[in-house]
């Protein structure tokens, strides 16, 4: 049975879109998923499930999220096999051992191409750094995400999805939760 990864945007940040971790975890159960887990209180799931397109359980939990919870999130759907594909594909590897916290993976809705990836890049004012195309990205934050100007939104905007980013660490510790 397939190991899959949600990721939730926006879920208790910031003090909006409070749910609590147990109450994904029971959705997904509801929902036929099984041996569902969680990581961090921002909406990282785990769990096993009949195999299925991602974007069939996207839609599948965003419509229960509302319908149950309340809540409007987007949804972000990984195999575990995708996500070691995002590990392996890491195009930061000094930063990440060095950095980790900066060193951000950008989850899409939408698959960016390169070359929107590559307009973004030259449209940064400060250091930060954006590599890789497809449904995420990587981006690394030498001064800090804080103070930058390489903002959710303007990722957005510029490459036209919607987005949720794990820092480095959070990616590497749902890795060990997706292992069986």
């Amino acid at each position: 049975m397939p190991v899959y990864i949600a990721l939730l945007r926006g879920v208790n940040v910031g003090g909006r879109a409070k749910v609590a971790m147990s109450d994904l975890r029971a959705l997904l159960t509801e929902l036929g998923f099984e041996d569902a887990r969680s990581l961090l209180q921002s909406g990282n799931l785990v769990f096993r499930g009949a195999a299925r397109k991602a974007a069939e359980i996207e839609a599948s939990l965003f419509s229960a999220l509302q319908r149950r919870l309340g809540l409007r999130s987007d949804v972000m759907i990984r195999t575990a096999h995708d996500w070691d594909g995002i590990v392996a594909g890491n195009p930061f590897p000094d930063e990440t051992q060095r950095d980790p916290a900066h060193v951000v993976v950008l989850f899409l809705t939408l698959a960016a191409s390169a070359a929107a990836v590559a307009a973004l890049q030259g449209a940064i004012a400060g250091r930060e750094i954006v590599r890789g195309s497809g449904r995420q990205i990587y981006a690394y934050y030498p001064d800090g995400i804080g103070r930058s100007k390489l903002t959710l939104p303007a990722i957005e905007a510029a490459l036209g999805t919607r987005a949720t980013g794990r820092n480095w660490n959070t990616v590497l510790k749902i890795a060990a939760l997706a292992r069986p």
